[in-house]
């Protein structure tokens, strides 16, 4: 979140909505200054999560994932409405 902070413009908002994450290190107050903002969303309870890993292996379940570079997050986005793809995009943050 902090990578994401420091390329974000003034008045971004960050939304972490992982199910399991690891702690959110210390970052320097001036990457969040500028109106920027944190967020969360949860989707699942962790009994939602195990029922769904239980059940993969007899469905089965394959995954698709399409990187991004953080930098092309609106690319992302338009080749999701434009179903260029199908599966999940994800954005890649490096070093941190």
């Amino acid at each position: 979140m902090p990578a994401a902070l420091r390329v974000s413009a003034k008045g971004a908002r960050v939304i972490s909505a992982g199910i399991h994450m690891s702690d959110i290190p210390s970052f320097p107050y001036e990457i969040l200054w500028e109106e920027r903002s944190l967020g969360s969303v949860a989707n699942l309870t962790r009994a939602d999560g195990e029922e769904f890993l239980a059940l993969a292996p007899r469905v089965p379940v394959r995954t698709e994932i399409n990187a991004y570079p953080l930098e092309a997050a609106n690319t992302a986005l338009e080749d999701l409405r434009a179903g260029r793809f199908s599966g999940a995009a994800v954005l890649e943050v490096g070093g941190e």
